[in-house]
């Protein structure tokens, strides 16, 4: 399957985990399973490391029917074996994702207008409704909880009222931003920019040189919004489910 560039470094997903860690993993074999507890796609899904028996991934979904979770894999750059693999097993593509990346300074080089932008933690409550409203629950905010290097609540303010909110931390120099979500009212005034910014703002100050993000590729406003920035999309991965039907 050719979805795009490939992802070919693979510390990015070292900082995918270090920033948006899961709550458990464990290894059978050559497969590494993930125990989400309701994070979602990220923290649940399993990966393979080399090569992967149909023994092996019987196992694997066992196990993860047994955490109450969705037979789910992380397919990487260069998985193409795993990727057929798992189709004709009836796995089904979800969610390609697209990374993108920047210099620091990229994003450094304008002032943010006044009560515009924070960056602090704990979440405030109002952080907390702004994700909640834009379907990041409690059990996604408990990823944020679990990360244990520099991190921030980013929360964005238009007409001196919440606009959204966001997070962010840092791993290996590298600031990944996750759950940036704008309420629907205060979109188109350019708050997306702007607490991207901000993130940069902390993350310089947090030891990190270069700025990361991941979008569905299916997200055309916000693989709009980075590439406005500068951002270049510098690589991608998906994922592939075993539909119920299979």
């Amino acid at each position: 399957m050719n979805t795009g560039a490939p992802l070919t470094d693979p510390k990015y997903y070292a900082v995918v985990e270090a920033t948006w860690p899961t709550a458990a993993t464990r290894s059978l074999g050559p497969v590494t399973l993930r125990e989400g507890q309701g994070g979602g796609s990220r923290v649940s899904a399993a990966s393979v490391e080399g090569v992967a028996s149909e023994a092996e991934i019987d196992a694997a979904e066992q196990a993860m029917r047994a955490l109450g979770q969705d037979c789910l894999f992380m397919i990487h750059d260069g998985q193409d074996g795993l990727d057929v693999q798992l189709a004709a097993r009836g796995y089904v593509v979800k969610d390609p994702v697209n990374l993108w990346l920047c210099p620091i300074e990229k994003l450094t080089d304008i002032e943010i207008p006044r009560v515009t932008t924070f960056a602090l933690w704990s979440p405030l409550e109002i952080q907390r409704e702004i994700w909640i409203a834009g379907g990041i629950g409690p059990e996604r905010q408990a990823v944020m909880d679990r990360v244990t290097g520099p991190k921030a609540a980013l929360l964005g303010r238009y007409d001196d009222k919440p606009a959204g909110a966001g997070f962010v931390a840092v791993h290996d120099g590298v600031a990944m931003v996750h759950a940036l979500e704008i309420l629907p009212h205060q979109r188109r005034h350019g708050m997306g920019a702007w607490m991207m910014r901000q993130a940069a703002i902390w993350a310089a100050e947090n030891g990190a040189h270069e700025m990361a993000v991941l979008c569905t590729k299916e997200n055309a406003g916000a693989n709009g919004l980075y590439a406005s920035l500068g951002m270049t999309n510098s690589g991608q991965y998906h994922y592939r489910y075993l539909s119920s039907g299979a």
